[in-house]
């Protein structure tokens, strides 16, 4: 079986991160390097790929769901990887972690309802709560001492004056790549008790986690009332595009509640190429996920350094999980629409805009680093060489 080292050299990125017109449309430039979308440049493990080369070659292609298999491999994998013991039976197959959340949000809230995020944050969380006819509640994340925290005090503020109903956690949370500790998470979940919200943990990035680091799921707290989406393959093993999500709901009232309205609306049905390369990832898998991770700290670590030594007023907040990076550019005083300019259409590169995550972030973008590191040293040779002509 093929490492993750042996098969990811001079592999190319994929055709939607570099759709030409997607880059023309979304930053100008149709040259510009792609690091928007969070998803990799590595062929994914070989198991899946065999397992989706079987399929086709068998040539049939009928109902084959299998969703206690993929529970099992699920429960498997997070009792082996973050001695996290699950209840197979407390899992419900959706067609995507977005779909997932959108649908408990819907059940678990009513409109007009506060649905509590910690920004900046994954953009796509404003979508699903603003077409839900709920509100989004702002809870900034602060700074200290160079790292990002939850703010408790304005967290309770929120949760009592703003009819907050879902708290929609991110963790690891993108795109600061904070992966939350447990007192943390202890807090959060009292706080939440205390003034009757529910928690959905979007945990989409718990497999991508860096040395010194350790995850920690909502369901290893409160498995009676909160809820994690669990199980979806597509971050950690490159399956973006064939991938299904998990919700875990250990509740049985809450479990019966959120099933028949999955089932209601026929969102629980797989199809065979999702079904055996889940199962394939997750049993077979993890060599593979073990080479991604050190392969991306060491991304991580020459960034940093490169950083630190030739583009000192861009500074990146140093991750903990997840493949992005979270760089602040504010140190350059620039206008924005320059520093569009520059990053865009000077140092041709397509990262993901600050103000998609919050308004207050306009100064910061963020970067997938899910790359060959000559890619990316190619790109900060680029910012920098950008940057240079400024002075």
């Amino acid at each position: 079986m093929e490492s993750f080292n042996t098969i990811h050299d001079n592999y190319e990125h994929n055709f939607v991160k570099s759709d030409p017109h997607m880059l023309r449309s979304m930053f100008g430039d149709v040259d510009a390097i792609p690091f928007w979308i969070a998803d990799m440049d590595f062929k994914v493990a070989e198991p899946i790929t065999e397992e989706l080369r079987r399929l086709v070659n068998r040539g049939i292609y009928a109902y084959e769901f299998n969703t206690g298999t993929i529970f099992k491999s699920i429960v498997d994998w997070n009792l082996k990887r973050h001695q996290l013991k699950l209840n197979g039976k407390a899992f419900i197959q959706v067609t995507g972690v977005l779909t997932g959340i959108a649908l408990l949000i819907r059940e678990l809230s009513n409109e007009g309802d506060g649905v509590l995020i910690q920004t900046p944050v994954y953009h796509q969380f404003y979508k699903v709560i603003k077409t839900a006819n709920r509100k989004a509640v702002g809870n900034p994340l602060k700074v200290v001492d160079g790292s990002y925290e939850m703010d408790f005090e304005d967290m309770e503020r929120k949760l009592q004056t703003e009819n907050v109903k879902i708290i929609l956690l991110c963790n690891p949370h993108n795109p600061i790549g904070r992966v939350w500790k447990k007192w943390e998470l202890e807090k959060l979940i009292g706080l939440a008790n205390t003034y009757e919200a529910t928690i959905v943990s979007d945990e989409i990035h718990s497999d991508i986690i860096y040395s010194g680091a350790k995850f920690n799921s909502i369901a290893a707290f409160s498995p009676k009332q909160h809820i994690a989406v669990l199980g979806a393959p597509a971050k950690t093993f490159g399956m973006q595009s064939i991938s299904n999500g998990c919700l875990y709901v250990p509740n049985r009232a809450v479990h019966k509640q959120i099933k028949n309205a999955v089932g209601s609306m026929y969102l629980d049905h797989g199809n065979a190429f999702s079904t055996f390369a889940t199962i394939a990832a997750y049993t077979k898998g993890e060599d593979w996920v073990n080479g991604l991770i050190a392969h991306l700290e060491k991304n991580v670590d020459w960034i940093q350094n490169f950083l630190q030594k030739d583009i000192p007023k861009v500074k990146m907040s140093v991750p903990e999980g997840t493949y992005q990076v979270w760089l602040d550019f504010s140190a350059l005083a620039l206008p924005q629409e320059v520093l569009d300019d520059l990053v865009f259409t000077k140092a041709k590169l397509a990262l993901t805009p600050g103000r998609w995550f919050c308004n207050d972030h306009a100064q910061f973008m963020r970067m997938n680093i899910a790359s060959p590191l000559p890619k990316l040293q190619k790109a900060f040779q680029q910012l920098k060489n950008a940057i240079d002509t400024l002075k």
